[in-house]
Order: structure tokens, then C-alpha cells, then sequence
């Protein structure tokens, strides 16, 4: 016949430490019990009495319940073969034990912890009670002098009977100055001031070991531009019209020529010329001719002039080469290119405007 699981190591050490546990609080228990019986018997008073077996019923109760419970646990960890493998198969045991007697066997130990240290407590409290009035008196005044003392040192004060010692000549309505030293806590933090002045000095002055604040903003924002930069690797597809940027690297122009013939040529030309749709090499546009408004009419479109919205068959990143490509034919001349539509717009002109709207915004931020 297979053996039973409370054979198990794991299984006999924690029943052990019940075990062990509770005879601890069996002893606990009469000390404290004598401890509170002697007590009350010091007192006399029929209050303290009835404290006292309220306190030998609660020690009672305690170790009633954690006998209650042990005897509650033993039944589930004293199993057979047939439930020890039942719990291998379901994966859920602790050392042989099931999930159900583990946690078990666990709260009986945590109850039987509490209930030592509630003894422990309750004899420290009978322990201190059983002190003189006396004997807490001095304790009391050898605390509160060694708390002056160290005030006193941290202070340095100078009694009232050496004030003649370092009374100067100064005196005005009846206020006397006195020489006295500062105090030390003030002297040892302005000494470390010092100290840390002087490394700060060197490290940042005269060694240059570390950067100034003004080189630490330069090399924040040289990581912050590589980072940007290899987060735009990583998540090209989030560019929108706030965030693209001109492209110039050959191969990117070539993609962008190759989109925009295989969708745009059938009503701007091949070569931008403009046929049904605008002429995109000039210098007037329906809708705004910088990096971002034409973005913005490739994603979007104009449906109400027949230009549909691109968004769903092209990437953002396609959208982006498409507008470089096209940025890149302005000023190309196409035969055959279509009469001018829309408002003029010049790129130097952009530019000023917002630099003139930029230098505003500063003129109007600094104070007068």
C-alpha cells in the first residue's frame, strides 16, 4: 500500500512547527497568566480583578482556537495515495499537500505567530506595570537631560551666570551684545559648503570632468535629436501633415515619382503639368503649396473639386515621398503645361512670414 503523505518532509516539518508553535503559547500563556494574576493581586480593586480573567479567558480562547484549528487541518494533510495523485495531476500541490491543506496548514501557523506576539505584548505591558512610580521617574528625568545635553551641544549656548564673560561694550536701551560663538550645527554646515564649493570648483572648472549646465543642454539635445531620429525609423507610418518632413535622398524621390505616375499622372500629367487637375510645377495653388498643405490634400483630398482622398490606399510614408517628389518638380517648366490656378505662393515668402510672426511673438513677450 502506497505510504500516506504525512510522511512527507515537507509535510512533517510544518506539522512540527505547529507544533512547536504551540507549545510556545502554552508557555507564554502561564507566564502571562501568573504575570497578570500577581498584578491584580498587588491591586486589589474588584475592576482589575474582573481584567484579569478577561485576560486569562482571551489567553484561554487563544489557545483553544489554535488547538481547534489544528485539529481541523490534521484531517486534510493526512491523505491517501489515491488523493496524492489526484493532486499530482491537477498540478496544484505544495510538498504533497493539496492547495486546500497547504493554505490551511499555513493560517494555523500565521494564527499561532499572532497569538505569540500578543502575549509577548500583553507580558511587556504587566512587565512595565510592575515598575515603581520612582523608578519611571528617573528614567523619565535621565532621558529628558540626555535630550538637553545633546540640544545644549548641537547649540552651544553659554549659561546666564557666564554672561559677564562675553558682554561687550555695545549696549543700547538696556540690550546688551554678547560675544557668543555661532552655533556649531551652522558653523559644520557652512565648513561643508566650503568643501563642496571648492570640489565643485575643480570638477567643474578647472579639471572640466563634467559638463556645465550649458553643455549638458547641448549634449540633451544632440540625444534628444538621435533618439527623434531613430523613433522616426521605427514609426515612419506615424508621420502626419503636422510632422512630415521634406525628403532629399535619391531613393526616396524615385519612390515617390514612381507613385505619383502610377496615381496621380492620370489627371495632374506625368510630369505635373497638370491635365484635368492643377499644373503642380508653378507658383499658385488651390490649397496651399508647403510640404504640409500638400500633404494634407494627398491624405484628405478636395471631394467637392474631385480630388478624392489617398489615405486609405497609401501609406503615410508614400504620402511623404509623393509631396517631396512633387516639392522637387516645382519650377520644372513641362511642355504643355496648364494655365495658372489658384493663389500665388512663394516659398522665401513663407519663410519670412514666419519669421516676421516669430520675432512679433517675441517683441510682445519681452517686457518693456
Amino acid at each position: 500500500m502506497p505510504e500516506s503523505t504525512i510522511y512527507d518532509p515537507f509535510v512533517v516539518t510544518m506539522i512540527i512547527i505547529m507544533l512547536i508553535l504551540l507549545l510556545i503559547i502554552g508557555l507564554l500563556a502561564h507566564v502571562v497568566t501568573g504575570a497578570a494574576g500577581y498584578y491584580y493581586q498587588q491591586q486589589k480593586e474588584s475592576a482589575q480583578q474582573k481584567e484579569k480573567a478577561q485576560e486569562k479567558n482571551g489567553n484561554a480562547t487563544a489557545i483553544t482556537t489554535t488547538i481547534i484549528l489544528l485539529l481541523f487541518a490534521a484531517p486534510l494533510f493526512a491523505q491517501d495515495s489515491q488523493t496524492a495523485g489526484a493532486i499530482t495531476q491537477t498540478g496544484n500541490a505544495y510538498g504533497g499537500l493539496s492547495a486546500t491543506a497547504f493554505y490551511c496548514m499555513a493560517g494555523v501557523i500565521a494564527i499561532e505567530l499572532l497569538v505569540v506576539f500578543m502575549l509577548l505584548h500583553y507580558l511587556r505591558v504587566f512587565l512595565s506595570k510592575e515598575r515603581s512610580p520612582e523608578a519611571a521617574a528617573a528614567k523619565a528625568a535621565v532621558a529628558q537631560k540626555r535630550r538637553v545635553n545633546i540640544w545644549n551641544k548641537m547649540n552651544k549656548f553659554r549659561p546666564v551666570e557666564q554672561e559677564a564673560e562675553i558682554t561687550m561694550v555695545h549696549e543700547y536701551d538696556g540690550i546688551r551684545e554678547l560675544d557668543n560663538r555661532l552655533p556649531p550645527w551652522w558653523l559644520y554646515g557652512f565648513y561643508v559648503s566650503i568643501f563642496f564649493a571648492v570640489i565643485y570648483l575643480w570638477r567643474y572648472h578647472v579639471s572640466h570632468t563634467a559638463p556645465l549646465s550649458g553643455q549638458e543642454l547641448e549634449i540633451a539635445m544632440a540625444e534628444a535629436e538621435q533618439q527623434k531620429a531613430e523613433y522616426l525609423k521605427k514609426s515612419a507610418n506615424n508621420v502626419d501633415e503636422n510632422t512630415v518632413q521634406l525628403l532629399t535622398a535619391a531613393n526616396e524621390i524615385s519612390s515617390g515619382e514612381k507613385l505619383f505616375i502610377q496615381n496621380c499622372a492620370a489627371c495632374h500629367g506625368k510630369a505635373g503639368e497638370g491635365i484635368v487637375g492643377p499644373n503642380l510645377t508653378d507658383d499658385y495653388w488651390l490649397h496651399g503649396g508647403s510640404l504640409s498643405a500638400i500633404f494634407k490634400s494627398i491624405k484628405y483630398g478636395w471631394p467637392e473639386k474631385g480630388m478624392r482622398s489617398w489615405k486609405d490606399d497609401l501609406s503615410p510614408v508614400q504620402i511623404a515621398q509623393v509631396t517631396s517628389y512633387i516639392k522637387s518638380i516645382h519650377g520644372t517648366n513641362p511642355p504643355n503645361a496648364k494655365a495658372q490656378q489658384g493663389e500665388l505662393y512663394k516659398e522665401e515668402a513663407a519663410n519670412d512670414a514666419k519669421t516676421d510672426s516669430l520675432a512679433n511673438k517675441v517683441a510682445l513677450s519681452t517686457p518693456k
